[in-house]
């Protein structure tokens, strides 16, 4: 009697390709108005904003880093790349962008990737409060249909004219209609249950006011479309001649610095809402210079890694990079199949998407318990914001290290002096420590207040560091209560560490 063995059944080969396949669907939901309005916002076709959605889901995406991170064009960057293009041009946009990408290859190259984190959040969340600042006074303009002054300040200061332009103007208002419709189902779909929840309000909203704009045939202005083959403007010899001049290689320095913070802080907070593989900084790099080195090639827009999309992703199911990797699909075959419906979205309602993305970018709640816990760093976190609208993008991010920097330099240099005197006999001086120029002038207050007719003893075994400055300027402070006084300073110990 012949005993059949029961089939083993053979697991698929790939387990979680359903997940993954409806992940990448609602990730392309939610990407498509995103990578349309960044790119309108900063003053380039439409198309390239696709372009690089596409090469952040299939180039990015295939590659090793982070693998539930989802890459594209970024609010963040849209206020530079704006700058960039009015003071470079639009064939100078795909130089820096692949400049950029080189040298974001470079970083991960020397294992660069891990020293991005020491920077302060701080830093990198006042950086995001002045984006979002700039770009919701931006987009204001665009919803009415105005034309928007260049600097961030002055987009500030230009709104109330603005708002009295507007209220003149049935056009504008019309205009400004639509973007307050599409920016209120924003507010409103989080509050909706979650069946209602699927579709992403980002579409529902570009969707809603598209449809209102052909039914009542608004006179709003569309989006302009130039056809994907058109849009792409691979840099020429021309624009990469001009790779030498000095304000061209701070605007690449800008774009690597604020694009490679942005993906590595974006990937630290993915790495919190899943217990998958973590984010191995140094190829994520990687991952992201590729990309960018790409859309540099086809003059599209820079990329970085996305919050709002990979956290989409990760909420819709996704377990490996197959979603991301998808959702570059599927943004491949819109751009390819069905261009024309770019140029029925409103401009006001991706104006509306942006002042959202803007407000979201401000982090009003982790304000309150930084001013209570850090002073310090709420302070650094303002300064940042304000330079970056007063100023400029790239000056602002400086203006915001430097200070994080000196803050760091300051909390270390914890200096203590105590002085026992028992009124006759000699001073006795205790220095403990850190002794660093930052605290030389209130040492020095210190010490020549010393009496200068009696002996001091100055004990200096408590000292941790004492740099160069304050050494030398201990012994000229010795010298001279030497020269006042009728005994040379003795000094009981010496420090060890410099």
């Amino acid at each position: 009697m012949n005993h059949h063995p029961h089939p083993t059944r053979v697991p698929p080969r790939y387990p979680f390709l359903k997940q993954d396949f409806a992940a990448s669907l609602v990730v392309f939901l939610v990407a498509l108005p995103l990578c349309v309005g960044v790119a309108v916002a900063s003053g380039v076709p439409a198309e390239l904003g696709l372009v690089t959605g596409i090469v952040g889901g299939i180039v990015t995406g295939m590659m090793r880093g982070s693998s539930l991170q989802v890459s594209g064009p970024a609010a963040g960057l849209t206020v530079l790349v704006f700058e960039a293009v009015q003071e470079f041009g639009l064939p100078a946009l795909g130089v820096i962008v692949l400049a950029a990408g080189a040298l974001q290859l470079l970083m991960g190259a020397l294992r660069l990737g891990r020293w991005f984190r020491a920077i302060s959040v701080s830093v990198v969340e006042g950086m995001l409060a002045g984006i979002g600042l700039v770009i919701i006074a931006g987009q204001l303009y665009t919803a009415a249909g105005l034309a928007a002054p260049v600097s961030g300040l002055d987009k500030l200061i230009g709104l109330p004219g603005a708002a009295v332009e507007a209220l003149g103007s049935s056009a504008a208002l019309t205009s400004l209609a639509i973007g307050a419709g599409t920016m209120a189902v924003l507010a409103l779909w989080p509050r909706l249950p979650a069946r209602a929840r699927a579709v992403p309000g980002a579409l529902v909203a570009v969707g809603l006011a598209t449809l209102v704009t052909l039914v009542f045939d608004l006179p709003v202005a569309t989006v302009e479309v130039r056809g994907l083959l058109d849009a792409i403007q691979p840099p020429g010899a021309d624009a990469l001649g001009e790779l030498v001049t000095p304000a061209l290689l701070g605007t690449i320095l800008a774009f690597t610095l604020i694009a490679s913070a942005e993906s590595l802080f974006s990937a630290a907070a993915v790495d919190r809402l899943h217990d998958g593989p973590r984010t191995q900084y140094d190829k994520e790099l990687m991952a992201q210079g590729a990309g960018n080195a790409v859309c540099g090639a086809l003059g599209a827009l820079p990329m970085t890694a996305v919050i709002v999309r990979s956290s989409a992703n990760v909420q819709a199911g996704a377990r490996t990079k197959a979603s991301r990797v998808l959702h570059g699909v599927w943004l491949l075959l819109f751009a390819a199949l069905l261009p024309q419906a770019l140029a029925l979205i409103p401009i006001p309602a991706l104006a509306g998407i942006l002042v959202h993305a803007g407000w979201k970018l401000i982090p009003f709640r982790q304000f309150g318990g930084l001013w209570r816990e850090h002073r310090g760093e709420a302070v650094i976190l303002v300064v940042t914001a304000v330079a970056i609208v007063a100023v400029n993008m790239f000056e602002g991010v400086l203006i915001g290290l430097a200070l994080s920097v000196v803050k760091a330099a300051w909390e270390a240099s914890h200096l203590k002096l105590d002085v026992i005197d028992k009124g006759a006999g000699p001073v006795q001086a205790y220095l403990s420590g850190n002794a660093t120029f930052l605290r030389l002038p209130k040492i020095l207050d210190s010490l020549e207040a010393l009496p200068q007719d009696r002996p001091v003893e100055l004990d200096l075994s408590g000292l941790h560091h004492l740099d160069h400055a304050c050494r030398t300027a201990l012994e000229s402070w010795a010298e001279r209560h030497s020269a006042a006084g009728t005994d040379p300073v003795k000094v009981t110990a010496t420090v060890t560490a410099r």
